[in-house]
């Protein structure tokens, strides 16, 4: 006669005659633990009954069938040319970020504007950069400066010690009354020049506040940058930005005379990214945010003041020096 099953369920009590409910099955361990405790007074020793089997029997499986899920399927070795295909279908189906915008990501939050002010410059690229502004804020060319502080120029920064200390060009600030620096998190700043190194047409800034999570950028060397080399230029182009342009080192150990005349700038980096008035002390890095140089001129045969496509770089080793505290 075929026998139950364990996990068969119980019979219907109303249907099992009264005398095989008073007496315990011979069939069912548990039946019979539980009479000799009620005959005795004492508990019965254990044995494996019905339900503590079967919950044993449960963990086991759960055991097994865990160690079933993570075994890995025979005949499915990974090898290099499924991860390859892999690598494929993901660099056909996802959009991926260019190298400058990676680039630009990592040195933004150390990117400051930086606007002088005092008198109005009278000189030609004075009168070109407040046409420039003016228009980049919608008004007409001319147009004078609101009432307050005079905008005399506006520049980038780049912050090279977390302190607050800010690297930009000299021109930028020169002869300023107020220097005001604007951060990441929209901080505004009054900024005070701590050093100046002409001959590089450099200035340094410490800033009076500055946000508590201030980054300050990372510094490359330039002993091994060739020409070709892939850069990008951040910065504030008229006053707007930050902007990010990107272009490649177009040259090396170059030479840069200012349209005045007044002052020669040697060993620049030259480099064909989009740079204009405005971006002059931001930083020019490469593709992993490393700053590379200061953005000091671009080269303008006429007195437009637009970008014709070269721009010059002051190598940071040149720059870090300003500080007085070379990196490399």
């Amino acid at each position: 006669m075929r026998r139950p099953g364990f996990y068969s369920r119980s019979p219907d009590a109303s249907r099992v005659p009264a005398e095989s409910q008073s007496s315990p099955s011979a069939g069912d361990p548990d039946a019979g633990t539980a009479e000799v405790q009620s005959r005795t007074g004492k508990k019965a020793p254990w044995q494996p009954g019905r339900k503590s089997f079967g919950a044993l029997i449960l963990v086991m499986a759960a055991m097994v069938g865990g160690a079933v899920v993570w075994m890995p399927k025979p005949g499915h070795t990974l090898t290099q040319k499924d991860i390859d295909a892999a690598v494929m279908r993901t660099l056909a189906t996802a959009t991926l970020p260019s190298p400058a915008s990676r680039a630009a990501e990592i040195v933004r939050p150390a990117v400051v504007r930086v606007v002088a002010y005092g008198p109005e410059r009278a000189s030609p690229e004075a009168k070109t950069e407040k046409r420039g502004r003016n228009l980049a804020r919608g008004k007409p060319p001319e147009a004078d400066e609101p009432a307050g502080p005079t905008e005399r120029g506006v520049g980038t920064g780049v912050v090279i010690v977390d302190k607050g200390v800010i690297l930009t060009n000299l021109h930028v600030v020169a002869g300023a009354e107020t220097i005001k620096v604007t951060f990441y998190d929209g901080l505004e700043a009054v900024a005070t020049i701590t050093g100046v190194q002409p001959e590089n047409d450099l200035a340094v800034l410490q800033a009076q506040k500055i946000p508590d999570d201030l980054i300050a950028a990372t510094m490359r060397s330039t002993a091994d940058l060739q020409s070709g080399d892939s850069v990008a230029a951040v910065g504030f182009p008229f006053g707007i930005g930050p902007s990010v342009s990107s272009g490649v080192v177009s040259g090396l150990k170059r030479s840069f005379r200012s349209p005045e005349g007044k002052q020669e700038l040697g060993n620049l980096i030259q480099f064909d990214a989009a740079a204009n008035p405005g971006n002059s002390g931001g930083p020019l890095v490469n593709m992993d945010g490393e700053v590379l140089g200061i953005v000091t001129a671009i080269l303008n045969p006429t007195q437009q003041r637009t970008f014709i496509g070269i721009a010059f770089a002051v190598p940071i080793e040149n720059a870090a020096s300003a500080i007085g505290s070379p990196p490399f």
